[in-house]
């Protein structure tokens, strides 16, 4: 893991804490993870459903939606959540047609929607650092972005987020993905091509293969692109006939789910035990887990959470991102660009 990873610090913020008791009757979060969803809803009438999308495979990085479920904390405040795991770019289809109600989606895969008329929006930070980075052996001597010159790189493919990171540690430096030689997993097997020396680096996500090649003994170098261009991680995204129909639910299950990361970030076991109790296959390996579990936390927050709160949204990052998506080579983004104020909204995130 990183030393920038490592080395952050992890606050504890009260507000965030309190917030979610406004919502839910006192004492919901801290509830045992493993107990059933009975607690009663916070009014008298039927809990409202809420189909809710996390990405394609259960992991412990979705633990603040296994906790919030199994502790009852979304059934007190009056939802029915059910979770579905989907690809990113699925999810973001079903999200605009209303087929998942919320879900948690990349944000630049956001500003390429909008740029296409898809009716969907950026509602809450869950990643306040970008997840996807490029990672290297240490012994291979890649320190920065200029020393990835004349390399090997694995990646799935030339597109998406990880991609679209490539592209801003390369333009830092004056360089292009023609700098370097580009290897294409789209298995997805470039760690292992990196673990055997197939490729020099390989883009992943700072919360998956750095973590699991250390625990495999091999040290590695971690590039990451927040200091130059902040683009938006993954975060929930709701399409906007169902930020109109069901405002209030939403703003609610957001809540509860800032909430449950608040109490993860205090007390990480509890995510490990309800990510245990939601994908049992898991618990075979806790101290993996729990790597995996830490490095997501630290993912968490940034400069601008720690001030504004877990789940805020920073408008001039929106504003940056969309700059740089647009004018890059191949970009995304389609003809008539996208006004970032477009891409996201506040509406649902807690009043702090």
């Amino acid at each position: 893991m990183s030393s920038r990873i490592a080395g952050r610090r992890i606050r504890s913020f009260a507000a965030v804490t309190l917030l979610a008791a406004v919502v839910l009757p006192a004492g919901t979060l801290a509830a045992d993870p493993s107990a059933p969803a009975s607690v009663a809803p916070a009014s008298s009438g039927p809990l409202i459903p809420l189909t809710v999308g996390l990405g394609y495979i259960p992991s412990v990085q979705f633990a603040p939606f296994y906790l919030a479920k199994q502790s009852g904390a979304y059934a007190a405040a009056g939802l029915d959540v059910t979770l579905l795991n989907r690809i990113d770019p699925d999810l973001i289809t079903l999200v605009a047609q209303g087929n998942v109600d919320i879900g948690l989606g990349d944000g630049t895969s956001i500003i390429t929607a909008r740029s296409q008329d898809i009716p969907v929006r950026y509602a809450a930070t869950i990643y306040a650092d970008f997840p996807s980075v490029v990672v290297s052996k240490a012994s291979s001597g890649i320190l920065t972005a200029a020393d990835l010159a004349g390399r090997t790189l694995g990646t799935p493919g030339r597109y998406g987020s990880s991609w679209i990171m490539l592209q801003a540690l390369l333009q830092s430096v004056g360089l292009s993905a023609d700098d370097l030689t580009i290897t294409l997993y789209p298995d997805f097997g470039q760690a292992v091509g990196l673990a055997q020396d197939q490729v020099d680096a390989a883009t992943g996500f700072v919360n998956n293969e750095p973590v699991q090649l250390q625990l495999q003994g091999t040290p590695v170098n971690v590039l990451a692109v927040d200091g130059i261009v902040p683009l938006p991680g993954p975060g929930l995204v709701v399409g906007e006939s169902t930020l109109a129909a069901k405002h209030e639910a939403l703003a609610t299950f957001v809540a509860v789910t800032l909430g449950a990361m608040e109490q993860i970030r205090v007390d990480p076991q509890v995510g490990l035990d309800a990510t245990f109790a939601a994908v049992p296959d898991l618990a075979a390996a806790p101290d993996t887990q729990r790597a995996i579990l830490d490095a997501t936390i630290a993912a968490w927050s940034n400069d601008y959470t720690d001030a504004n709160g877990l789940g805020a949204i920073d408008p001039t990052s929106w504003d940056e991102s969309v700059a740089f998506m647009t004018a890059m080579p191949d970009s995304p983004v389609a003809p008539g660009g996208v006004v970032p104020a477009d891409a996201f909204t506040t509406e649902l995130l807690p009043v702090r």
